[in-house]
């Protein structure tokens, strides 16, 4: 007997690891069954579950054992990413907390070998925690960014791109973090508004006493790495000076005025210093006009003076060297502030003006980038991008929702050459050698590189091989077709490659999906995924980004905890919609926990009545309206998940299995059943029995994709097939059902008709205690003919004494509400105040129409809109449309009792 009280803390691990021991969750290379390939986001190693990845692994896990149980060869491929600059702080901290030395001191060699310790001993915590969700990933195939086999890929692909001149070295600049020492890509970039100041600076014009040209700049340090002055060439202001030079307060070097577009008359002082090495638009000045590039800040973000000692030139009023020399070594922020403070004492300040503006800042190292001009190794994006943008401009590869396409379009028709280099330890580190004559070898082993240069110098010459390591994204680039194996040609590439769909998020649709094309079309000549199902982000239930300082981050392992996988689950498949982000709250898993209790206490209620798994039962052979109307209501369900599915719309699929779970079967076949099962044996009673367990287990089979752990254990406690089961048993199809249109149609008049008395009764407080007639006004006989068929289910579901026609007149004092054809008519003369009613729910409307306009006003204020956060807005949205929503409500409400 099932339990009284539904505890999935019960049953959940037990059925986990009987489904990975019994091998539920491996694919079959050698099957003839069609694939179907979902290739996970390999989380970070050094991750813990967050509600992100419970979004989007539930949508894998949902589609996947979905498509297993349709019968397709289904690989979920597992795997971790090693997350270069995350692993290597967290092995840092965990030395410092030792007490140990830190990584240089401890050196190379020994630090790699300690993350690795570190791997083996703490990095499976997410995979471990993917299992809590239910996620059924084929585990025994599970692989590591920097496993063997994916390390062979990484140089295979590194060597044969270089020797395409696809993958080059070139110094320009990249986002440089000062903390950690490396560049950095742009996905681990954040910007954050900073109050700060605008300082508007005088540049001396050469041989020009008393006249300035004024640049306005939020970074004053910088000014010592200046080589030039744009101004537009528009700018009737600045129409004399262009082709002439200032002098570079406090350096003494002469530069160019240059007319460039780039400068915006409208913004600042019109003028804007160049400083190519320490700016991305800068640079791209500094190229068109061939401007020197000097660095002045070291790899640490302090003064650097080796590039511009030579320059530096004694100006009396304008520069000092010495002064300059004192800056030496200092950080670039006690740098900013000695420069402002000598620039004022020149009288060479205008003026300083409060400036909120957005700052780059390392996500990880938590300090602001300094963009840094850097020699390092370099992928052709532009050209590796072309088949990719095919590929989706064919329809090769497939976005959805589609808008998404732009997005992808935008960014890879724009595309800048990729910096794939990294100055860290973890990582594959690059294989590269240098020799003498600044000659490079990049081959995959250093016995090969020996080789080669042994060829070109005709002796063996000493070779160093280059330090940094690859980009993350690179090897993770190479995901889709690298974990099958490739290089080698294996069974599991020429099967489950190109894969079926990738499932992420929209914020890393450059950093790792537009690659994985990339790499997937140059090496296989394949796209990697026929559709990119794109999802939302996670926020709370009023629109707000998750964050720990506005406190509303959720745990999803605490949400499993306190209610069940199965409730968070299903709860992410209902809100998870297309091209819109995912509201979560803890009310709405608690209500979808109810979801699970109400089907485990219907299955509990079918038990106790002997109801029991029949697979000799014939659906085609049920004859009475109640079974074939349940039977026909599933086939309906099915049809609906089976699309909401095959269309990637999540919540569609949820509501087909709400509305059919809760609604049509538990409330309304079981309580309509109830007298069947409490009657004599005979046929209604065995053929009502038998569309019971047959419909439960098509619920079961229905709900598995999303709830996998209660729906096994019921499918197991009631013996439809063996422990552990339902996982391979088969997706529900259509049965037969036997004039199903007639039943749909009878069954469908009855709910419609309890459900408007029910309303009707609600809405103007009539108790449950008090049962009342119904009066049916020009009902067609067949009308009259359901009603007196199923006068005992209306009686007890309605509160209804009996159903007669009317004729003639309606009586004084009735609701009334339409049902086809039919108006019905509640009696309630005496029962209730209809005057006070009326004016109950009259005062109720204009509250609701009160709400309703103001906030249609607002949202009508287009300041409102345009400067209320985004989340505030589409509160307000949503809260006129439940205010309008109440207006109907309440007009049907009177429209009931107007007479």
């Amino acid at each position: 007997m099932l339990d009284k009280t539904l505890t999935p803390g019960a049953f959940e691990t037990r059925l986990y690891e009987g489904w990975e021991r019994s091998g539920a969750f491996a694919c079959h290379p050698e099957s003839s069954a069609q694939p179907f390939t979902i290739m996970i986001p390999p989380p970070n190693v050094t991750g813990s579950l967050h509600m992100g990845h419970a979004l989007t692994f539930t949508v894998q896990d949902t589609l996947i054992r979905w498509r297993r149980m349709q019968g397709r060869d289904a690989l979920w491929q597992p795997g971790t990413d090693h997350a270069g600059i995350a692993t290597q702080m967290v092995v840092e901290r965990l030395l410092a907390a030792e007490g140990n030395q830190d990584r240089r001191s401890l050196g190379r060699a020994a630090f790699l070998d300690r993350v690795w310790q570190w791997k083996a001993e703490s990095g499976g915590t997410i995979t471990q925690q993917l299992r809590r969700l239910g996620a059924s990933l084929d585990w025994p195939r599970e692989r590591f960014t920097m496993d063997e086999g994916l390390s062979a890929a990484v140089r295979e692909v590194f060597v044969t791109l270089h020797r395409q001149k696809l993958i080059y070295r070139d110094r320009r600049l990249v986002n440089w973090d000062p903390k950690l020492q490396t560049a950095i890509s742009d996905l681990e970039v954040e910007s954050r508004e900073v109050k700060g100041h605008l300082w508007h600076l005088r540049y001396p014009v050469e041989g020009q006493p008393g006249e300035y040209i004024t640049v306005a700049t939020t970074r004053p340090e910088t000014m010592l790495g200046d080589t030039a002055v744009a101004v537009h060439p528009e700018d009737a202001r600045f129409a004399t000076l262009v082709g002439k030079r200032v002098i570079l307060p406090l350096v003494g070097r002469a530069i160019p005025v240059v007319a460039d577009e780039y400068s915006d008359p409208e913004k600042g002082t019109g003028a804007v210093k160049i400083t190519p090495a320490h700016d991305f638009n800068d640079f791209e000045v500094g190229k068109r006009h061939g401007v020197a590039m000097p660095t002045i800040l070291d790899a640490e973000g302090r003064v650097f003076l080796g590039e511009i000692e030579g320059e530096l030139r004694a100006v009396e009023g304008v520069a000092d060297p010495d002064f300059l020399r004192g800056l030496a070594g200092q950080d670039r922020f006690a740098a900013r502030k000695a420069i402002v403070a000598r620039l004022e004492e020149l009288e060479l300040v205008e003026k300083i003006e409060p400036h909120t503006h957005q700052v780059p800042h390392g996500d990880r190292g938590g300090v602001p980038i300094e963009p840094r001009l850097t020699w390092q190794w370099y992928a052709d994006a532009a050209t590796l991008a072309k088949p990719a943008i095919e590929a989706v401009e064919t329809g090769k590869t497939q976005f959805v929702p589609k808008q998404w396409e732009n997005t992808f379009f935008a960014w890879m028709r724009d595309i800048q050459p990729w910096c794939i280099s990294r100055q860290l330890w973890w990582g594959h580190q690059i294989p590269a050698w240098y020799g003498p004559e600044g000659m490079i070898f990049v081959e995959k082993t250093e016995a090969e590189a020996q080789a080669a240069a042994r060829a070109h110098f005709g002796r063996d010459v000493p070779l160093e091989r280059d330090p940094d390591v690859l980009d993350t994204w690179f090897s993770s680039a190479l995901w889709p077709f690298s974990t099958l194996g490739w290089p080698e040609q294996t069974p599991e590439l020429a099967k489950y490659y190109p894969g079926d769909v990738l499932v992420t998020g929209f914020d890393i649709i450059f950093f790792w999906v537009a690659r994985m094309m990339m790499m997937g079309l140059h090496f296989k000549g394949e796209v990697p995924f026929r559709h990119v199902y794109i999802h939302g982000l996670v926020r709370d239930e009023k629109g707000q980004k998750m964050s720990k300082s506005k406190g509303n981050v959720m745990d999803p392992l605490e949400l499993i905890d306190a209610y069940g996988a199965d409730a968070l689950r299903f709860t992410i498949c209902s809100l998870t919609g297309p091209g819109r982000d995912v509201k979560l709250g803890r009310k709405r898993v608690e209500d979808f926990r109810s979801f699970g209790t109400k089907l485990w206490n219907a299955a509990r209620f079918l038990e106790m009545n002997g109801i029991a798994p029949d697979p000799t039962w014939d659906p085609a052979s049920a004859t009475t309206p109640l079974a074939r109307w349940v039977l026909d209501a599933a086939n309906r369900a099915t049809a609906e998940a089976s699309a909401a599915l095959e269309a990637y719309r999540f919540d569609d699929y949820a509501a087909a299995c709400y509305r059919f779970v809760w609604g049509s079967f538990c409330d309304w076949f079981i309580e309509f059943a109830k007298p069947v099962f409490n009657g004599p044996d005979g046929p209604e009673k065995a053929e009502v029995m038998g569309a019971a367990q047959h419909v439960l287990g098509t619920i079961l089979r229905l709900l598995h994709p999303s709830m996998p752990f209660v729906t096994e254990e019921l499918w197991d406690r009631f013996g439809y097939g063996p422990e552990y089961s339902l996982i391979r048993t088969a997706w529900p199809e259509a049965v037969p059902v036997a004039d199903a249109e007639a039943a749909h149609a009878e069954l469908d008049w009855v709910v419609t008709l309890i459900t408007e008395v029910r309303a009707a009764r609600a809405e103007v407080n009539v108790a449950p205690s008090v049962t009342t007639p119904l009066l049916l006004k020009d009902a067609a006989p067949e009308s009259l003919a359901r009603a007196a068929r199923w006068i005992e289910a209306i009686r007890r579901l309605g509160r209804v004494t009996e159903v007669t026609p009317l004729e003639g007149e309606a009586p004084k004092g009735v609701a009334q509400v339409v049902v086809g054809e039919a108006t019905v008519m509640l009696p309630l003369a005496g029962v209730i105040d209809f005057a006070a009613e009326r004016a109950r729910l009259l005062k109720a409307r204009g509250a609701a129409e009160g709400d309703a306009k103001k906030i249609e006003a607002k949202l009508g204020n287009a300041d409102f809109v345009a400067r209320a956060k985004e989340e505030v807005v589409e509160e307000n949205r949503e809260r006129l449309v439940a205010a309008k929503a109440e207006i109907a409500r309440l007009d049907a409400a009177l429209a009931r009792i107007a007479g």
